[in-house]
């Protein structure tokens, strides 16, 4: 009799420590291109200080963001802990202060690429050609996610850690050549420059370049061993950004000094002629050769226009996601969530966000895109501080598997105290932008307004309760069964069912009096979310389930499973692992009678965990691989 063998009804996790380190390092990575000389514009020379204040509220900030999505491995960052520490409203504040981030961080990154491809053409580097060439990126990454995209993890390991090497290489070159502590000591003029306020915005405004955090958290429900891979990716990168945000600001300052004009004025060209482009800034004043200065140059300019490419391209992500878990939760209209009937993904989202982000670089003011930044991204950052401090309170008893260190006894229960500083201080920044940087505050206020009017009117208009979670319902998903067989494995992926290869499984199954399992791969585009309600194409999986058991009788059992763009392969493989399969049977299809060699099959045909059969169309050949 066969063995059966139990199977959880969960999506796959695919994302380990590397994934989950590359993509956070990609997004927190990427900011030290345009925070650096606009944090060095307000804050002069204490910009190290201001970074290092900065990097302790960030690290503050992560051991509270580990503790929760740890807790709650969900998408949906500080959204999701407001919700099971609060109520729905809570949760959507937060909601749509992360909406905000995801916005400006598609306009501030696309508004400076530019900058750094100007090695190649100066007009990029001033308006309007930084303006035009930031909105006519995100204009062609909406149009790509409208369409679909598909993120390479590996890629974005590799771009991260040669991002990572490039960063340590210049902080070395920085250090043997420029570094001086007596310039350092010079550049800083307390009260004066910077003055006291100046330093306070410019700590705020250096909060930017650690955001990126949410990263981890919207990746989470994808993530191998949760409790194990999140806080060790969040680790690493609170070391790398930590220890490199020190050390940049140290060696910029050492090469371009803050220096007074003749109206007794303090600069430094770092927040000014190189605000834009601060890094580029630092290869020209290492004081190396100029073949080699002109060299380091390029190969800069390309590596941080196309890590801020990426950025830009992770903001529209993460907005379409977003957007989609809010339509979801019924937080925003049905309309804004709209899945486009062919590419299955959210183009009104897209369309609508991306417009905004358009929208707010044509000013092309840099200051006012780095505080907009500062102020959603901290007060998105301090209902995370404060949830984890209520979710202590309300819900002591619940499993935590990780718990930062420093906590102590208050009111009753237990207080971590990184959320209680980490709450401090990004609130503290939060007030301090208000304060002093007028028009963000306006303009993030009457954000927020909107929001929460668009939130009040929508609920009332469905008749909901503000506070009440009320999810959309989505049917369950199709096809799982309660055990599956050591058996035969016919894996499909999106193309036509394979009579052929069900009854070459039929066959071999026969031979052994072994079961067949039919594995129906459905793909979930980059732009939604993993759970996202794909009816059409899990009808079509769950079809060929029930069409192979009319070839193969009672022993064909079948489940569909998710996965993400370019992962089928991979996923096939760890399922026939998984059951531990004596053969994965394929089918091949011909184009003017030529097989056609798929991404899925040649991965499966080199990590192949058994025997690889990959029947053709009739009258074409059996290929089998051992």
């Amino acid at each position: 009799m066969a063995e059966r063998i139990p199977r959880e009804e969960s999506l796959r996790r695919v994302h380990g420590v590397g994934a989950l380190f590359s993509a956070a390092y990609g997004n927190v990575g990427s900011s030290i291109y345009y925070a650096l000389g606009v944090t060095a514009a307000f804050a002069l020379g204490l910009t190290p200080i201001a970074f290092v204040i900065a990097g302790l509220i960030f690290m503050f900030t992560a051991a509270s963001y580990t503790e929760a999505t740890v807790m709650y491995p969900e998408a949906g960052g500080s959204s999701s802990f407001a919700r099971h520490a609060f109520n729905e409203l809570a949760s959507f504040f937060a909601a749509w202060a992360q909406m905000l981030n995801y916005v400006i961080t598609v306009a501030i990154s696309a508004f400076f690429v530019p900058h750094y491809l100007s090695v190649f053409w100066a007009p990029l580097k001033h308006g309007p050609g930084d303006v035009i060439g930031g909105v006519v990126l995100v204009i062609l990454l909406a149009a790509l996610n409208i369409k679909g995209t598909q993120e390479s993890s590996r890629l974005n390991l590799v771009l991260a850690v040669g991002d990572l090497c490039t960063q340590i290489v210049l902080v070395g070159i920085g250090v043997a050549l420029v570094l001086s502590p007596e310039i350092l000591v010079n550049n800083v003029h307390l009260g004066t420059a910077p003055t006291w306020g100046n330093f306070a915005l410019g700590i705020a405004v250096g909060m930017i370049a650690y955001t990126g955090i949410e990263t981890i958290s919207n990746m989470a429900e994808e993530a191998r061993e949760a409790p194990r891979t999140i806080p060790r990716g969040v680790g690493l990168v609170v070391l790398a950004v930590l220890a490199l945000y020190v050390l940049i600001p140290i060696v910029a300052l050492s090469a371009m000094p803050v220096t007074q004009d003749a109206g007794g004025h303090y600069t430094t060209v770092l927040g000014t002629k190189f605000a834009g482009d601060p890094v580029l800034g630092i290869v020209e004043n290492l004081g190396l050769s100029s073949g080699l200065t002109h060299a380091l140059r390029l190969y800069v300019g390309v590596l941080a226009a196309v890590i801020l490419v990426i950025a830009t391209n992770a903001g529209l992500i993460g907005v379409s996601r977003l957007t989609y878990s809010m339509g979801q939760h019924r937080q925003l209209p049905e309309g804004l969530r709209q899945v486009h009937p062919r590419f299955h993904t959210p183009y009104v989202a897209i369309l609508a966000f991306s417009g905004v982000a358009a929208l707010t670089i044509l000013p092309g003011k840099t200051d006012f895109l780095a505080t907009m930044y500062s102020f959603g991204a901290m007060l998105s950052f301090t209902i995370a501080h404060v949830s984890v401090i209520r979710l202590r309170q309300r819900r002591p008893e619940q499993k935590r598997e990780w718990k930062p260190p420093l906590n102590f006894k208050a009111f009753g229960f237990e207080v971590p105290l990184t959320a209680v500083l980490g709450g401090l201080g990004t609130f503290a920044a939060w007030v301090i932008v208000l304060a002093l940087h007028r028009e963000t505050g306006l303009v993030g206020a009457a954000w927020m307004l909107f929001g929460v009017l668009l939130y009040a009117g929508y609920r009332r208009h469905q008749q909901l309760p503000l506070r009440e979670t009320v999810k959309v319902v989505t049917p369950e998903p199709l096809g799982v069964e309660e055990v599956e067989y050591k058996s035969v494995l016919v894996a499909f992926e999106d193309e036509p069912f394979s009579e052929e290869a069900v009854a070459t499984a039929a066959r071999l199954a026969a031979r052994r009096r072994r079961g067949i399992h039919v594995h129906a791969v459905v793909t979930v585009p980059t732009a939604l979310p993993m759970d996202a309600p794909l009816e059409r194409e899990e009808q079509e999986a769950k079809s060929k389930i029930e069409r192979a058991k009319l070839i193969g009788g009672l022993r064909v059992t079948g489940h569909v499973e998710r996965v993400r763009p370019g992962q089928a392969g991979q996923e096939i493989v760890e399922e026939a692992r998984q059951i531990q399969a004596a053969a994965i049977v394929m089918s091949l299809r011909y184009r003017n009678g030529r097989p056609l060699y798929g991404k899925t099959l040649q991965t499966v045909l080199a990590k192949r965990p058994c025997r690889v059969i990959v029947a053709a169309h009739p009258g074409e050949q059996l290929r089998v691989a051992a």
